[in-house]
């Protein structure tokens, strides 16, 4: 594995020029699909499995921070705004990350031929997304969020909280009196 590491390492040299920012050291494994990547910064020490699906669309911009380590399969799409994932986050394999929604109420018309509805998402700093996750446009993730695995997730979310299920809910948050993880009722004044 250490081998394919630096063989991934050596590929992000030649990513360099084709994203707006790519910061080393870090590596990318094989993509398989990347659309407008000169709207797309990637920061230092970013580590990605191979299997990444970027796409900017109509004027949006992606950015992951530094120290972000992201597995196979992640699939994350932009348009008309930055989408940002925090510095220090963990994402696991097959996680999908948008700001767009469809719109799909013109019966008489092919949902990808309707206008786009853009929301804001961010990811903010030291989260960890759980496998499988699906983190839809409308989503802003507070400071050390903990996203269960296969969770569908769409709000806004404090500081702190652990979010699972489909729909997402939060079912912990950290009492900052006593400095462990309680359930939201439980917390202490």
């Amino acid at each position: 594995m250490k081998l394919q590491k630096y063989i991934w390492a050596i590929r992000a040299l030649l990513f360099i020029g084709r994203f707006k920012k790519f910061g080393w050291p870090g590596y990318i494994g094989r993509p398989t699909y990347l659309e407008n990547t000169r709207r797309a910064k990637i920061g230092k020490k970013v580590r990605i499995f191979p299997g990444l699906r970027l796409e900017v669309h109509s004027h949006g911009e992606i950015v992951i921070e530094d120290n972000v380590s992201i597995g196979q399969n992640f699939h994350i799409t932009a348009a008309k705004e930055t989408l940002t994932v925090g510095s220090d986050t963990t994402i696991s394999g097959n996680v999908f990350i948008t700001n767009i929604d469809h719109d799909y109420r013109n019966i008489g018309q092919h949902i990808m031929d309707q206008e786009m509805i853009v929301r804001s998402t961010r990811i903010g700093r030291n989260c960890f997304i759980g496998y499988g996750a699906a983190i839809q446009a409308g989503t802003i993730l507070g400071e050390h969020c903990i996203v269960g695995a296969n969770s569908v997730v769409r709000g806004e979310f404090p500081d702190k909280c652990v979010i699972v299920g489909a729909p997402a809910r939060v079912v912990k948050v950290y009492d900052e009196t006593i400095h462990q993880w309680a359930k939201p009722g439980e917390i202490t004044q």
